[in-house]
């Protein structure tokens, strides 16, 4: 089964990802994400993909891009974005 990663972005972000600049996605350290991104042993996940959206419209832009990981920083979670799939 493919694990795949949704979220929703802005415009100015899916668009750098789109180009390549932007290579980590940031999402601030809450339980919504811990439970998202860890398991119940505070392990990273895995995920096979991830499943960008531009806004919630029915025919918002969306991409996938290749999932590389996730790391916690001093007040991020970093979520590593390889190349676009999709």
């Amino acid at each position: 089964m493919v694990k795949i990663l949704h979220l929703t972005l802005m415009k100015k972000w899916f668009d750098e990802i789109i180009s390549g600049k932007k290579k980590i996605e940031y999402r601030e350290i809450k339980p919504y994400w811990t439970k998202r991104l860890f398991d119940s042993n505070g392990k990273p996940k895995h995920y096979d993909t991830i499943h960008f959206r531009n806004g919630y419209n029915k025919d918002a832009p969306q991409m996938n891009v290749e999932f590389k990981g996730v790391r916690k920083s001093k007040d991020n979670y970093e979520i590593l974005l390889g190349g676009v799939l999709k």
